[in-house]
């Protein structure tokens, strides 16, 4: 009997709002592809590119670490939280000793937050709308 060695690459999920970001992480050299596009490309604004980076920077592994993700649903802002907590998620796979590093900075933590619905009588979730006296 022969037994593989090979080690399953996991594909890791983070969400924000209503976007998923699905993250698989390889040894590399640092190049982040986000739906087949460069991540330059993908996300233009300098914001968004901190957040993506900050679980890499955190723990020094900018260039170390090749990050391939898939990006739905949402915005522009919701897509890079959720690429953020997708890496953070995916780094603790690779690595398990960097949970307590990742989680002190509040990296590991889903931010709950969503649009609330909207109520029938309403215009909108809370809006009313526009009281006639007469």
């Amino acid at each position: 009997m022969q037994e593989t060695t090979k080690k399953k690459k996991k594909i890791v999920v983070g969400r924000r709002k209503t976007a998923t970001a699905k993250v698989k992480l390889i040894d590399g050299d640092g190049k982040i592809t986000v739906n087949k596009r460069k991540f330059e490309e993908y996300f233009p604004r300098p914001v968004h590119q901190i957040f993506v980076k900050k679980p890499l920077e955190l723990l020094g592994l900018t260039a170390k670490m090749d990050v391939f993700a898939l990006l739905k649903g949402g915005g522009i802002t919701g897509q890079a939280e959720a690429l953020k907590l997708g890496i953070a998620r995916a780094l603790i796979q690779h690595n398990p000793d960097y949970r307590s590093l990742l989680a002190q900075n509040g990296l590991l933590t889903r931010d709950p937050r969503m649009v609330e619905r909207k109520k029938y009588g309403r215009a909108g979730a809370r809006k009313r709308f526009q009281f006639s006296k007469r």
